[in-house]
């Protein structure tokens, strides 16, 4: 398949011509200058051809985060088959932008110069000027009011292989493994990411916030595949400003469709009010869970008290692993992906019928069910009905009358006769004729 990359100045119209191109709103836009700043990947659908579609940072000088991104769209480039340069069509060209241009063509792709913000004929009136980029390859276009941006998708189709036009069959939600990595901002997400996949994917600086839209990588670990997708660091909810609630809510939408969460947590420093809530987001969509703590420099025989706390602070992630590392350096960071398989494993574990009752029958026999006023409890049979956690239904003449603290008991004793290390357990307890099910839950 190959790869087309969007290139360009900041608040020229590039992650809006993703949405675009991708027929749905997927990278944040805003008027604010370096809002994307990682390199995005999606699969778009021309016609009947596949391409991946790479949405860059800005190009732009400045401090030391901007200088990165600058980079990062550069290797981009270097890295795709076609590539659209895209200049605001309401101002005057600029030297750089021409400079810049000069150098995209230099790499041998195939390279349009796209003039966007052409909202009307009088404003197209303006293109001549930009006649000095030295292309025929010239397509002034208005991506907010969709206007001539059907020549463009006719020039990109032509740049496409013939043989691209069959179909590439999707990754199937069942086989892969999606994992997001959360935690308040400047833990250490976008190192470990790196780390993980080996190269430098997301940009990493010392610039408090530098992912804003969740990044998402593909990667293949014992033939199975993982998609990472490294989210925006949260702040306490009275500092988040301006495009960082776009941020927080697309890192949301992540969570609820995720399947683990990797908890990110700084071992440098105390654990936070903050880290607790950011946590409460992994209990509120049930997800499986790997707590890691980074920037791990501290003596072995001090992990126990910081274990102890942190089992003491995140007690509704009792069943999370915990693991330390240095995204630095890479130390332990390999151990991640085992952790990943075997959680995911447990994640979507089915237990026979059979061996769920058995289980069920032996931990009442040892431990009566209680009776609240005098009236008989009785659970007729266990049957697990979903994974991704694991969700059991207990079927009850009183269901109402299951006290939470024996349906810790039931969850515990599940734990101790199958692995569900790193996924929550769910219950949920049913008349033998009820329609809907009872809302409480254990894990």
């Amino acid at each position: 398949m190959k790869k087309l990359a969007i290139i360009g100045k900041p608040n020229v119209g590039k992650s809006s011509l993703f949405n675009r191109l991708l027929k749905m709103r997927d990278a944040i836009t805003s008027e604010q200058a370096g809002t994307t700043r990682d390199t995005k990947r999606r699969v778009a659908q021309i016609e009947d051809k596949e391409v991946e579609l790479l949405d860059t940072g800005g190009l732009d000088d400045g401090n030391e985060l901007f200088d990165k991104i600058r980079h990062k769209s550069i290797e981009t480039a270097h890295e795709a088959d076609i590539i659209l340069y895209m200049v605001d069509g309401r101002g005057l060209s600029e030297d750089d932008d021409r400079k810049l241009f000069y150098e995209l063509q230099k790499m041998g792709k195939s390279v349009a110069l796209i003039i966007n913000k052409m909202d009307n004929d009088k404003l197209e009136e303006n293109k001549w000027q930009f006649y000095q980029f030295g292309t025929d390859d010239i397509f002034p276009i208005s991506v907010s009011h969709n206007r001539k941006v059907n020549a463009l998708l006719k020039w990109v189709y032509a740049q496409l292989d013939e043989g691209q036009s069959e179909h590439v069959r999707p990754i199937d939600d069942d086989e892969n493994i999606k994992i997001s990595i959360i935690g308040r901002v400047n833990v250490g997400k976008s190192s470990l990411l790196n780390a993980l996949l080996g190269e430098e994917r997301s940009i990493v600086s010392a610039t408090a916030g530098t992912t804003i839209d969740p990044i998402d990588e593909v990667t293949t670990y014992n033939d199975r595949k993982i998609t990472f997708v490294d989210t925006a660091g949260i702040r306490r909810r009275g500092k988040i400003q301006g495009i960082e609630k776009y941020a927080l809510m697309r890192t949301e939408e992540m969570l609820e469709k995720a399947d683990i969460a990797i908890l990110v947590l700084d071992a440098s420093a105390p654990f936070t009010d903050l880290d607790e809530k950011i946590a409460g987001l992994i209990d509120k969509n049930q997800l499986g869970c790997l707590i890691v703590l980074n920037k791990w420099d501290i003596k072995y025989d001090e992990f126990k008290k910081v274990e102890t706390a942190l089992r003491d602070r995140f007690k509704f992630l009792h069943y999370a692993p915990i693991m330390t590392i240095s995204a630095l350096t890479n130390r332990h960071v390999h151990k991640i992906f085992d952790y990943i398989l075997r959680i995911f494993d447990n994640f979507t574990m089915r237990i026979p019928t059979s061996k769920l009752n058995e289980t069920i029958e032996m931990a009442i026999r040892k431990h009566h069910l209680p009776s609240p006023n005098g009236r008989m409890v009785r659970i007729y049979y266990a049957t697990q009905y979903d994974v991704r956690p694991p969700k059991i239904a207990l079927i009850m003449n009183r269901p109402k009358d299951l006290h939470f603290s024996y349906r810790r008991y039931l969850t515990n004793t599940l734990r101790e006769n199958f692995d569900f290390e790193g996924t929550p357990v769910l219950f949920k307890a049913k008349a033998k004729k009820q329609s809907t099910e009872d809302d409480n839950s254990g894990k």
